[in-house]
């Protein structure tokens, strides 16, 4: 069984105990959260749509933190204007711990 979800946007598809990197959440980890299921698979049974809006994930954050860090670097030839930057995307790990459907 496996369910799609709905999280920061995206869509990710997963199965119970499985561990998904996942937009920042406002939970510290240890809590546990719920996701929207866009599409459940149980056995071979699709479920979309109107069927599949009281089926949600259960999971547990189990920690916040950042990706690796992305250089940025823009400039305009012959004007000698460089602009030099750094990000670090923040996510959240959270492990699937119940799909209800």
């Amino acid at each position: 069984m496996y369910a799609i979800i709905v999280s920061g946007g995206k869509q990710y598809k997963v199965e119970e105990n499985s561990v998904i990197k996942v937009e920042l959440l406002q939970n510290e980890a240890g809590e546990s959260v719920k996701f929207d299921v866009v599409m459940l698979n149980k056995d071979g049974n699709v479920i979309v749509g109107k069927d599949a809006k009281d089926a949600y994930a259960e999971a547990v954050v189990v920690k916040n933190g950042k990706g690796p860090k992305i250089n940025i670097f823009k400039y305009k030839a012959k004007k000698n204007e460089r602009k030099r930057q750094g990000h670090r995307q923040p996510y959240s790990e959270v492990k699937i711990t119940k799909i209800v459907g």
